[in-house]
């Protein structure tokens, strides 16, 4: 049984900015229900909480219909797999909020550090154009180029 509940599925940019012909890669908003790990009685937790050691602190529910979330965890399709030390962990999440941050960011806000998250220390697109040839040139911040043509753009 999965601790988590799939919240959204997108597809962003690989390199986590758009441009003509880029790359597309599936990502996942994963949440973990507020009584995951509660130390609130009567929950099951009652000796201790066993994600603690990759999730945000476990939340002390009001009640039995508190329907906050511990965390919200952002992962693509390739790190959705579990870790040798516990299968409920993700390999490499691109990105892990507490519920209660996760509650208070705007749509842009979350795509914004998705995004962050993708491009890592990558380059950033610096300019686009067509070459006479019908080709797309995408140049990059460290001076790369990547030629694609009509047809996958």
């Amino acid at each position: 049984m999965s601790i988590y509940a799939t919240l959204w599925n997108l597809q962003f940019p690989r390199t986590g900015q758009y441009y003509l012909g880029c790359d597309w890669i599936e990502v996942c908003g994963q949440g973990v229900p507020g009584h995951i790990g509660t130390p609130t009685a009567g929950f099951g937790y009652e000796s201790g909480d066993p994600y603690a050691d990759f999730l945000p602190p476990a939340i002390a529910l009001e009640d039995e219909d508190d329907d906050r979330m511990r965390a919200v965890v952002i992962v693509t399709g390739e790190t959705r797999k579990g870790t040798e030390r516990n299968g409920q962990e993700y390999v490499d999440p691109l990105l892990v909020f507490t519920g209660e941050e996760y509650a208070r960011m705007s749509f842009d806000d979350v795509y914004d550090r998705v995004c962050d998250a993708l491009l890592g220390d990558g380059p950033r697109v610096r300019s686009q154009r067509v070459r006479p040839d019908g080709t797309l040139e995408t140049t990059f911040s460290d001076g790369s180029t990547k030629r694609a043509a009509r047809s996958d753009w």
